[in-house]
């Protein structure tokens, strides 16, 4: 199969980019972490010898009135890959005499595919503009996309052991597609994310992540954009630069400051355990980091991960959501900023918090602790 290849060259780590297609039709994409002699590790990994039906995605998008925000739906889901036996991963490399996975390769470094199970679709089908012919019910094409990550090869490794190579390489994966998805008319928004641990939903433990192309702003994005637009209105200030500047005159929830990037757990945290990471320069998004900042956002990111990891005496792996919130294209893009917010839902050994009645069904959050004791934990284990 015919493949396009180029070359990422971010100061001294150089990182090779190969598009091609899966049998179904759905685009795969090797990043490959290229030596000082110019090879890379993988070998193969250009034909998808699965006889796969071509991919049609089924997914809708429907207006919930009550709220002013758009539900997916997505029923061809429900039957997506669940906990598959050791061995058995569709995200492991296609080794000789183990059956096919999603990557036709025997060994890689990073790489991203269209999700074979997705809730939005580049190539999702136009659809009626209303649900059963009622205008108080608009409905939309699911368009944008789902696309997964691996960021290796390596079934038993998780993000924080990946070292500072590898994390800089699935940076550069991340600056990639958020730039390509963004130049579609059919995204308002690029959210890189990794959930991880079973006790949150996960159903493949390999090692991934995975990035949403969204055709609308999703709920948190819309609050956000509000307010910041209503705090410049009020002040003349920017919103992120403003609680940056009060985290770091305060110093109190501060966890590391670095040349380029600051982490903090905020002043309002809403998980047991939650930490936000932000560039002190105002970027929109991964592709517009520099090269100093990608190449410290590596360093700084390894070590909050490794903080969380020994936050709970006697829990080895803590389960985890690392959310990239990035601006929104178009016209509200000057309000937003990249940033990360990475939490836990487990409150204790053990115990996990639950999203009950309060915040489920009414969206108010109840924190069990307070963020200066996070901050105290975080900074104890640094």
């Amino acid at each position: 199969m015919l493949a396009d290849t180029a070359q990422l060259t971010a100061g001294g780590h150089a990182v090779r980019k190969t598009v091609t297609k899966l049998a179904d039709g759905r685009q795969l994409i090797y990043f490959d972490e290229v030596d000082a002699d110019g090879r890379i590790r993988r070998t193969g990994g250009l034909t998808d010898t699965r006889d796969l039906e071509a991919a049609e995605p089924q997914a809708h998008l429907r207006f919930d009135v009550l709220t002013g925000e758009w539900v997916t739906i997505a029923a061809q889901r429900m039957d997506r890959t669940f906990l598959p036996e050791p061995g058995s991963s569709p995200l492991a490399p296609t080794r000789p005499g183990a059956p096919a996975t999603e990557i036709p390769a025997s060994d890689y470094d990073v790489v991203v595919f269209e999700n074979r199970f997705p809730a939005l679709s580049p190539r999702a089908t136009a659809i009626p503009a209303e649900v059963d012919g009622e205008s108080l019910w608009p409905q939309a094409r699911a368009a944008g996309s789902c696309e997964v990550v691996c960021f290796t090869s390596d079934p038993h490794a998780s993000f924080v052991d990946l070292g500072w190579r590898r994390a800089r390489t699935v940076i550069e994966a991340w600056s990639d597609r958020t730039a390509e998805l963004s130049s579609s008319s059919d995204v308002a928004q690029v959210f890189c994310f990794e959930n991880r641990g079973r006790e949150i939903g996960v159903t493949l433990t390999h090692p991934h992540g995975q990035i949403y192309a969204y055709p609308f702003l999703p709920a948190r994005t819309t609050a956000l954009i509000a307010q910041a637009r209503r705090h410049a209105t009020e002040t003349g200030g920017n919103l992120f630069v403003d609680i940056l500047d009060a985290e770091l005159r305060s110093g109190r929830r501060i966890l590391v400051t670095g040349e380029h990037w600051t982490a903090f757990v905020p002043a309002a945290a809403r998980w047991p355990v939650e930490i936000h990471l932000m560039p002190h320069r105002h970027v929109p998004d991964f592709a517009a980091l520099s090269v100093s900042e990608r190449d410290e956002l590596a360093t700084v990111y390894l070590q909050l991960l490794g903080r969380l990891e020994r936050f709970f005496d006697g829990v080895s792996s803590i389960p985890y959501i690392a959310a990239w919130h990035q601006a929104p294209l178009g016209a509200d893009r000057p309000f937003g900023r990249l940033h990360l917010q990475l939490f836990s839902l487990m409150r204790a050994p053990g115990r996990m918090k639950y999203l009950a009645g309060s915040e489920s069904a009414m969206g108010a959050w109840v924190n069990d602790t307070t963020p200066e004791l996070i901050a105290d934990r975080l900074r104890a284990l640094g």
